[in-house]
């Protein structure tokens, strides 16, 4: 198989030449299918809560080259201060949630993933160093994937059932690949608030779409080095006050909550009680599912008669 792109895009053309066939072969390629939002969550719940945790660690400068050991030691934060803290407040509130690790983050801090797992949460793929998926060969990206889980097996004590692109960079190979993993669900694409179904090329796939969104993650609004000069900074209780407000129009609505967070942004002593006041107002609304991100995926397929 050959990157699908070449053979989608005529080269030398514009955007604004191609004809229908182009277009619509690239807008569906990957797209939205029935939505699975179920009629009803475990327990007689209103709304299901996904946290999740992007453990990216020393992969973020590693990908680029970068061997700054400043760089590296914001990664390292992450993994000696931001996922035990995070640990320790899921443990006290009784939640689980999902952590993504890249494979050469796991490779770097394997007792941490092992620790992770043994406490009851879900490990999925998000990549192998945090590598840019729009960027590589089809042979590449699926040998990473490939790689990536295996790594994660070993350490966690069962196959990841899930993916997270990196930087939810979805390639035009990425569904494919997804395919052949044999994966239940991916969470990189943002067409709707709720679960959804994936087509390829038309085609229902019966993989599970858990979307994400740029509005519920931490790093937009503290990752000052990559969007300082695009807009002003969020304090804390700004960013608390858009969790809750996107939190409170999923309950509203019998839908699903997914909150993405890193561990080197979130885990530090200003914003863990941000994540911490959060969940317990979640709590107080009564009648709120936390689960993994498998256990809201095996869910909604499930309902579905999927």
């Amino acid at each position: 198989m050959t990157d699908t792109k070449s053979q989608i895009a005529p080269p030398g053309m514009e955007p604004w030449q191609w004809p229908e066939e182009v277009w619509r072969g690239i807008v569906n390629r990957a797209r939205a299918g029935r939505s699975l939002k179920p009629e009803s969550w475990p327990g007689g719940a209103h709304c299901a809560v996904a946290l999740s945790f992007d453990a990216d660690h020393e992969t973020n400068p590693l990908r680029e080259g970068d061997e700054s050991p400043m760089r590296l030691s914001q990664g390292q934060y992450g993994a000696r201060q931001g996922v035990p803290r995070i640990r320790a407040l899921l443990e006290r509130e009784q939640c689980v949630a999902t952590f993504f690790y890249p494979a050469v983050s796991a490779l770097l801090h394997p007792e941490e993933v092992r620790a992770v797992a043994a406490d009851g949460h879900e490990i999925g793929i998000h990549s192998w160093i945090h590598e840019r998926n729009t960027t590589l060969p089809y042979e590449a990206e699926r040998d990473l994937s490939f790689r990536a889980a295996e790594v994660l097996a070993g350490l966690a004590g069962r196959a990841p059932v899930g993916m997270r692109t990196a930087s939810w960079d979805f390639s035009p190979n990425t569904l494919q690949i997804v395919i052949e993993m044999g994966l239940l669900y991916d969470s990189s694409l943002m067409a709707d608030d709720d679960a959804y179904e994936l087509l390829a090329d038309g085609v229902p796939t019966g993989i599970v779409e858990l979307p994400p969104e740029w509005i519920r993650d931490d790093a937009v609004y503290w990752n000052m080095q990559r969007f300082s000069g695009l807009r002003p900074y969020t304090p804390p209780s700004g960013v608390e006050e858009i969790f809750r407000a996107e939190f409170d129009g999923a309950f509203e609505e019998g839908g699903l909550f997914l909150l993405t967070m890193h561990p080197h942004y979130s885990g530090h002593r200003s914003r863990i009680g941000v994540l911490r006041r959060l969940i317990r107002y979640m709590k107080s609304r009564g009648q709120v599912w936390f689960a993994t991100h498998e256990q809201v995926a095996r869910w909604c397929k499930e309902q579905a008669g999927l």
